[in-house]
């Protein structure tokens, strides 16, 4: 029998290959554009302690970014995956969004030898369980957290990170830029403006990579990556 704890909070297993999961899509057209107003946030008080924390701990680069980061997801949710979607989903991948980068902070990056993104796995763990947030729920969040920059050509990983994975680079490199029509593009700036993120960005991931050169992050490559989000075309118009 079938935990039902998988499909509630997004454990449903995907593609870890992009080409693979946007075989996947559900689309039926071209993206439509979606304002942002109309994407609503979950708003459960354990969302609001979260969102609270992100808030004061996050430099405001970073907020944004997490921010745009869930209304992508929404909007790549609503043209290629409609049927992911449900309260409880869409609460576990915004907790996700607003915790996926804690480990980045100034404070955190130095806290530990380990990369931002296990520690950052960690700490959101920790952080939801104090707020007594379902276990299955939080656990998703933490390994959301971890994997969010393992991309690869090869296995699965869960739905909730496989959202998190197209989002951010969509925000931060341009990446499948035909899964967000360009009138969303705006309207998310317009709510969180990006505050030159591309290049605030591509500064963290070469002070992570200087400090720890054995970082996670490194297997993307370590000039690659960097110079692909200070690079960022798509997004050059709104930084």
């Amino acid at each position: 029998m079938t935990n039902p704890a998988v499909e509630k909070y997004g454990w449903t297993a995907a593609p870890r290959k992009v080409e693979l999961l946007l075989q996947q899509s559900e689309a039926s057209g071209p993206a439509k554009p979606i304002s942002a107003s109309s994407i609503k946030l979950p708003d459960s008080a354990l969302v609001k302690a979260i969102h609270e924390y992100a808030k004061q701990e996050l430099a405001i680069e970073t907020f944004n970014h997490s921010m745009r980061v869930y209304y992508y997801g929404q909007a790549i949710l609503s043209h290629a995956f409609p049927s992911w979607s449900s309260p409880s989903f869409d609460e576990t991948y915004f907790l996700s969004c607003l915790l996926h980068d804690i480990g980045t902070t100034d404070k955190n990056i130095s806290a530990t030898l380990m990369s931002f993104e296990f520690y950052g796995g960690l700490l959101a763990l920790d952080l939801l369980k104090s707020h007594s947030a379902p276990i299955e729920q939080a656990e998703n969040i933490a390994e959301t957290v971890i994997r969010h920059q393992d991309l690869g050509e090869t296995g699965t990983l869960t739905r909730i990170a496989a959202l998190i994975q197209l989002a951010t680079i969509f925000d931060n490199m341009g990446g499948n830029p035909q899964l967000v029509d360009g009138k969303t593009i705006e309207s998310v700036v317009e709510a969180y403006p990006r505050m030159k993120w591309s290049g605030c960005f591509a500064k963290t991931i070469r002070k992570e990579n200087s400090l720890k050169p054995w970082a996670h992050t490194t297997h993307l490559g370590e000039e690659d990556f960097p110079n692909g989000v200070a690079g960022n075309k798509l997004m050059e118009p709104y930084d």
